[in-house]
Parts: C-alpha cells; structure tokens; sequence
C-alpha cells in the first residue's frame, strides 16, 4: 500500500505522539525526589546522589540496542514498551514504598525513559511531515519542559496537602497509562528503513577519534551540568536559607522554567550566530553565574544565578550534537547512538557531587563538580575545531 504523502497534519495522530514527551519528562523527577528522599530515609548525601544513577545509567546501557529494537519491532511498539517500564516504575511506589523500591522504581524509569528518548522522536516523524516536523520537534521539546516544570511543584503539593510526596507516583502512573492506551489505538502507518542499522563496535569504534571521544565526554559533562543542577537547587536552598523541602523544591521549577526560556531563544539565536561563538560566550556566562552562586545568600541571588546558568547551558547539549555530526556526516546513526549513550552523564556526576558534599559538608562541594564540567565545556568550546569528514 502506498502512503500518502501530505503536508497536512493528522492531529489524531499527533497528538497521542506529542504526549509522549510530557512522558519523557518524568526523567527529571530525580531532582526534586533526591531531596524528599535523602530526607524520608535518612540517607546521606552519598547515598543520595546514587538515586539519579538508576534512571541515567540506563543511556549508557540501553541506547544502542534499543535503535537496534525499534528497527525490528517498529517505532510504535518500542515506544509502548517504554510506556510500560515507565508505569511499572511508577506504580511499584505504590504497591510498597521502601529504600530498595524507591532504588527500582527510578530504575524501571531510567529503562523507559531511555527506550523512549531513543524511538520517540523518529515516530514522529512518520505522522508529520516536511516543513512541519521542525516545529513539531520544538513543541515535543517544550511538552517535555512543562512536564519537568510541573514535576516539582506537583511533588510539593503531595507533600502539603497529600500527607507524602511519595503519593505523586499515582498520579504519574495515572498520566502514563492514559498515554500508553492513547498511543495504543491510533494506527501510524512506518516505513520500512533500507539502511543498515549501528551496531555496538561500529559506534564505540568512533571514540577512537579523539574530537568524537572530546564531544562524547562534552555530553557527559552537559548532561552531569543539568542533572547535578536540578539536584543541588533545593538543596542550597535548604542548606543556606533553611527553607522547607516543599518550599525549596520549587527552586527547581524556576530552574527549568529558565531553561524553557533557553532553549527557545537559544533555537532563535543559533539560526543568526555561529554555534561556536554561542557556545563559548554562554559557558563564560554560566561560569561567572556559578562563581556567584558559590557565596550567594539571599533566595533572590541564589534563584538569579541558578536561573542564569540554566539559561546559558539550556542549548550546549544541541550544539555539541551538532558539532558531532558536522564531524562525521556520513556515520550519522553511529554519531547519534554514541552521543544519546553520553546522556549517561546524570549518572556519573551526581554519586560524584554527593561524595565531595559529605567531604566539604556543604554543598560548595557540590558546586565545585559541577564548575569542573564547566570548564571542561569552555575548553570543549575553544579547542575543538570541527571540519567536515567524509
């Protein structure tokens, strides 16, 4: 059967498609939950900063044999798949709430969040078509923000009027199943690929270039940067102010708002200026933001300066993307899968930002690890110059 091609818009179709991304920004539920949490179960900064490492582990782990699925059973079905390790993750809390389910449901939500970055975005792209999937992308991306934004505050919420924040879980779980069963009725007709798809050794055999290795641990640093970030927000709140949780989790609502804002006047700006040049002036502003949020004790300054650096780093991720791809244009699929599996970055930095708050007893220590992936991104942004390969 032949498939219509139209630059018209089906929105039942899209819209299911759209949802999912509200979807993908149950990921970071992290922040705010490794405050409640540290708190609910007496845990150490330490033991906290392991919590993000069960959702984004799962990048390094999962994304390449899930491209390699999606070419199997379909985009759909993959999607849906992740529906269910999502819900799965979401309802356990539910059914027993402990130390051990608290680690597995972020895990089972890490599974479902990775499966479903890496198949949602290619199944949109077989419900719209031509000059609209650009916009279309922008509003998954801006789905996905008010999905993060509204997280928070929805915790807090639980918290005040709800008795626990644990009691968010059934609302997220309610939200997934709806979008599972929408998803699930609404026929999108795939085209098959001709392409060979990326295996495993074809995309690690790319960090053997050494701009491709500096990228990839550009991402890791991106990706530690907003994690570590989301995580600290309230925690400085707390620490300095000594706000309550509820109050301080919404520290990280105004950070992802910020980054909303970023995001899209960074996709204005790098249509007019060379990605190069915004990316170096924004990593010198997110660096000077940081040397103030080192000595910040106001909730005012500290909210400014948090806000600041979520602005300037909100587009470094696309960039450094980017600059992999103009780097190697001909492997675009092994580029893609390696620089996603950099997303495991949340992984990595915040067990790292945990052990140097014990060490310091503050979260200056904290902030010293995020600091040192920002220099690593200004040194990304000054020393790697990108010519196109064949």
């Amino acid at each position: 059967m032949e498939i219509q091609q139209t630059q018209k818009i089906s929105y039942a179709k899209v819209l299911p498609v759209l949802f999912g991304f509200f979807i993908m920004g149950f990921c970071d539920l992290i922040g705010v939950s490794v405050t409640y949490a540290k708190e609910h179960f007496g845990w150490t900064e330490t033991q906290a900063g392991f919590l993000p490492s069960m959702v984004f582990i799962w990048f390094f782990i999962l994304s390449v044999p899930t491209a390699l699925l999606t070419n199997k059973i379909g985009r759909k079905n993959t999607v849906l798949i992740s529906m269910l390790f999502t819900f799965m993750g979401m309802i356990l809390p539910v059914i027993d709430f402990s130390e051990v389910t608290c680690y597995l449901a972020f895990a089972l939500l890490g599974i479902g969040n990775t499966i479903l970055q890496v198949s949602l975005n290619p199944l949109l792209t077989n419900v719209v078509k031509g000059d609209k999937l650009t916009s279309s992308l922008t509003a998954g991306q801006f789905i996905k923000a008010i999905s993060s934004f509204l997280g928070p505050i929805i915790a807090g919420a639980c918290s005040l009027h709800l008795g626990s924040w644990e009691m968010m879980f059934p609302i997220f779980a309610g939200v997934t199943l709806v979008s599972t069963v929408w998803l699930f009725f609404i026929k999108i007709d795939e085209e098959k690929s001709e392409e060979k798809p990326s295996t495993l050794g074809q995309t690690l055999a790319l960090l053997g270039d050494k701009k491709i290795l500096l990228l990839f641990f550009g991402i890791l640093a991106i990706v530690g940067l907003d994690v570590g970030m989301n995580i600290a927000t309230p925690k400085l709140l707390i620490e300095r102010l000594g706000m309550e949780k509820e109050a301080a989790g919404y520290g990280t609502s105004w950070y992802f708002a910020a980054r909303t804002i970023g995001t899209l006047i960074g996709a204005f700006l790098l249509s007019k200026v060379p990605e190069k040049a915004y990316f170096r002036i924004n990593m010198i502003i997110a660096l000077f933001a940081m040397c103030g949020l080192f000595v910040a004790d106001s909730q005012p300054f500290i909210l400014a300066m948090v806000c600041l650096i979520a602005f300037a780093s909100s587009s470094i991720f696309a960039v450094i993307y980017s600059m992999a791809m103009q780097h190697y244009p001909k492997k675009a699929n092994e580029v893609s899968g390696l620089m996603i599996t950099g997303v495991a970055g949340g992984a990595i930095i915040p067990p790292i930002m945990g052990i140097c708050a014990d060490a310091f007893g503050s979260q200056r220590g904290s902030l010293l690890i995020i600091t040192i992936c920002m220099i690593y991104l200004l040194y990304c942004a000054y020393g790697i110059k990108i010519k196109v390969k064949e």
